[in-house]
This record gives structure tokens, C-alpha cells and sequence, in this order.
């Protein structure tokens, strides 16, 4: 019983933990901090106020937030490989040796497609990113006041998130 809710407590925290992380990048503009992402649906909306004011900034914008929207094709890939590994547990193998049937295929390869689909998704992401940094720049070229935005605390490279204060 205590184990079970040691679980489901844990469980819970964890979700929370991300759930902050999603809202939490900040871009610093006249010395005050602005949610970058106001909503977890359309990432980077937080500084449309000031990216509106150049046209090639606000079209950069608008393309960061057009790639960032879910694709059919993932929830496809996604949802195929979910239903090979369902068909593969279902599966219940006759002693034939059949080659897109059989129980172990169905199950690696839905397990394949869903984690290949995760990777191609989260790369998309990670590269859509610099179309968010380049429209700010765009922005700071010719606009005042600057925007200041770095997905990570130094600028110079990826981060692990934890920090502390002394």
C-alpha cells in the first residue's frame, strides 16, 4: 500500500516538474522578463507584441509557430507503431515462421516506428529553435528596445537546468 502510493505521489511530481518547464523560458526586454511562451500551444507568442513591429521578424515568428504544430504524420507513425505492439501481444504465434506476423517483429517494430517517430519529432523541434532565435534577431537589428532571449542560461550551449543561489 505504501509503495503504491510512494507511486502515484511520484508520479504526480514528476508531471508537475514539467508542466513548469514547458512556460518557463523567459526573454529579458527594458530589464523586465516576459514569458516567452505564454501558452504551451503556440510557443514563442509571449513576444509577438514586440516582433509584429518588423515584418521580417513577425514572418519568422509566424514560421517557428507554424513548424511547432503536431503533424499527421507523427500522430500516424505514432499510432501505428502503438497498434503493431497491441497486434503483437495479441499475437499468438502457431509455430509458423512468418515474417511481418510474427509476435517478436510486431512488437520490436512497433517499438521502432514509435521511438524513430519521438526522434524525428523532437529533432524537428530542436532545429525549428533557431527560426525563433533569428527572428528576434531580425527584430534587434532594427527595433529598440532589444530583446534579450537565450534558451539557456549562458548562451553558449545546452543546459542541464538545475542551478542554485547563494
Amino acid at each position: 500500500m505504501l509503495k503504491r502510493t510512494l507511486l502515484i505521489l511520484s508520479a504526480l511530481y514528476s508531471t508537475l516538474a514539467l508542466s513548469v518547464e514547458t512556460c518557463s523560458r523567459v526573454a529579458t526586454i527594458n530589464y523586465q522578463e516576459v514569458l516567452v511562451d505564454a501558452s504551451s500551444s503556440n510557443r514563442g507568442e509571449g513576444l509577438r507584441f514586440y516582433l509584429n513591429k518588423d515584418p521580417m521578424a513577425r514572418e519568422l515568428l509566424n514560421e517557428y509557430q507554424k513548424n511547432n504544430r503536431p503533424t499527421w504524420k507523427s500522430a500516424a507513425a505514432s499510432t501505428l507503431g502503438t497498434a503493431m505492439i497491441l497486434v503483437g501481444f495479441l499475437r499468438n504465434d502457431s509455430g509458423e515462421n512468418e515474417a511481418f506476423t510474427n509476435k517478436n517483429f510486431l512488437i520490436l517494430g512497433g517499438m521502432s516506428l514509435i521511438g524513430f517517430s519521438y526522434l524525428v519529432s523532437k529533432t524537428n523541434q530542436y532545429r525549428n529553435e533557431y527560426l525563433l532565435l533569428n527572428s528576434i534577431e531580425e527584430y534587434n537589428k532594427r527595433n529598440s528596445p532589444k530583446i534579450y532571449f537565450s534558451p539557456t542560461s549562458d548562451g553558449k550551449g545546452a543546459g542541464v537546468g538545475i542551478g542554485k543561489e547563494f
